[in-house]
């Protein structure tokens, strides 16, 4: 029997884990082997964008995940090079040391899972087994402020969790009488079939349930308490896999539901729901982001706002805007955390104040970081841009007052992002520490820097190269969100 192309994308992270977990765990061969399956699963998982579309058993290929599953694959590559590099830093021993290998991992293959689960049920337990992994890592330190991070981690999205389980068992309850008993009542393609027909009280209550359960690992104010502290306070890599792939996992499962729910005349309008939890999110990371000292922290505030730059494009329908969002966020925050991440361990701080400079002292890094952040920022010639000119129109044309909140929003993010990028990047540089040996690889910062690089370009790409095969699935997901 042939083990279909979704589950061996899942497994071989896992395998990779176990071999992760039984390797020496001094020198370069643990993070070179972390590269090596990294690298094979990104191959695999782009290979799945050529992979028919269909359900099988518990897994389904489809527009909505198969480009975001490629993301995935390869974010968790640069991420793994960038480790690479950067990781003799972290100063493990050797439990830990292989605790963070195996445990990212471990997230790289429930990340997969959770994107290509049809089954709900499948779903919410690859996302179970994602947070609990990001938890580990967020925790490998040990130190007081990494051990409350990752409580606060583990505590407010265990609440989620079990929220979004209560919404699942909702949704199999709405369609039990239709479909009987068994898988078929948590398979997302046979809830689309029978959901007019479901009791859409029902409907309803799951989807206010799985919207709070999965919002709040989505980061959605005002659930959003655990991460900046997750995302400031674990190794240095694993911000970027935070906000480059847990956060879409999560969305991506609330957006699922939503295509579910729409179809029923009678329940509740779940873009609302949406609109108002995103709008939430802008608004606050817009004016917390002139307030934060620490450069982590800042881009961590920057997540939940394009977070909720992404509710509000689906909660207005303008679904091809909203995956254009999720991608360019995901491939643009990752490079500017690989970019603060190595900057870090130059400056010896994550203190904004401590560093300045880096595009005159460290050129081809500060320069990288640079770009970066303008492309948060909303800046061309990034996706970014495109997505949220996407958003503004559909926003003018459907809903006219959202302007003034939204276009407020939009200024004061870009605002504070082009005040840090002055900060960080121009200016008198500030003196590195002098740390002997703080890039394992020989040109480390060289091979830091290189991820920064190559996501920067798969995002101009996204905005203003997009190949007409790919417009064509994501013209395909956006159809499917409904």
């Amino acid at each position: 029997m042939t083990l279909p192309l979704p589950w061996i994308i899942v497994f071989l992270p896992w395998a990779g884990a176990v071999l992760l977990a039984l390797l020496p765990p001094a020198g370069r061969l643990p993070a070179l082997v972390n590269c090596g399956v990294s690298a094979a699963s990104a191959a695999l998982a782009l290979a799945l964008l050529a992979a028919p579309e269909g359900v099988q058993g518990w897994t389904r290929v489809d527009g909505v995940n198969q480009p975001l599953v490629a993301l995935a694959g390869l974010i968790a590559l640069a991420t793994a090079i960038f480790s690479a590099a950067t990781v003799a830093a972290e100063r493990f021993d050797g439990l830990r040391a292989r605790a963070y290998h195996a445990a990212f991992q471990i997230f790289v293959g429930a990340q997969f899972l959770a994107l290509l689960a049809d089954n709900l049920g499948v779903m919410w337990v690859a996302i179970e087994i994602a947070t609990l992994a990001s938890v580990l890592m967020v925790a490998v330190h040990g130190t007081p402020a990494a051990i409350e991070a990752a409580w606060k981690f583990f505590l407010l999205c265990g609440v989620g969790i079990a929220l979004a389980l209560f919404g699942t068992i909702l949704l199999y309850l709405a369609a039990q009488p239709l479909v009987g008993h068994g898988d078929s009542g948590l398979s997302w393609a046979a809830l689309r079939l029978v959901a007019t027909r479901c009791d859409p009280g029902i409907l309803s209550l799951a989807f206010v349930f799985l919207m709070v359960g999965y919002g709040t690992k989505a980061g959605l104010v005002p659930l959003h308490a655990w991460l900046p502290d997750a995302e400031a306070e674990g190794p240095l890599p694993i911000s970027a896999v935070l906000s480059g792939l847990l956060l879409n996992a999560a969305l991506v499962a609330v957006l699922r539901a939503k295509a579910i729910v729409d179809l029923n005349p009678g329940a509740l309008e779940p873009g609302t729901l949406l609109l108002g939890f995103g709008l939430a999110s802008l608004l606050l990371a817009s004016l917390a982001l002139w307030r934060r000292r620490d450069a982590r922290r800042l881009f961590a505030w920057s997540s939940i706002e394009h977070m909720g730059l992404s509710a509000i494009a689906f909660g207005l329908g303008a679904n091809l805007a909203g995956m254009l969002h999720l991608m360019g966020h995901s491939l643009v925050k990752s490079a500017v955390f690989f970019g603060i991440g190595a900057a870090a361990q130059i400056k010896g701080s994550q203190k904004i104040s401590d560093i300045s400079g880096l595009a005159g002292s460290h050129p081809g890094l500060g320069w990288g970081l640079a770009l970066g952040i303008a492309g948060l920022a909303g800046l061309p010639p990034f996706s970014l841009f495109v997505s949220e000119f996407r958003l503004v129109t559909a926003a003018a044309a459907t809903q006219p007052w959202l302007l003034l909140p939204l276009g407020l929003g939009l200024l004061l993010a870009g605002a504070a992002l082009v005040r840090a990028l002055q900060a960080l990047c121009l200016g008198p540089a500030t003196p590195d520490a002098p740390v002997a040996g703080a890039f394992a690889l020989p040109g480390g910062l060289w091979w830091a820097s290189g991820p920064v690089w190559a996501l920067l370009a798969l995002s101009v790409l996204l905005g203003f190269a997009l190949p007409a095969w790919l417009a064509a699935l994501l013209g395909d997901a956006a159809r499917l969100l409904g």
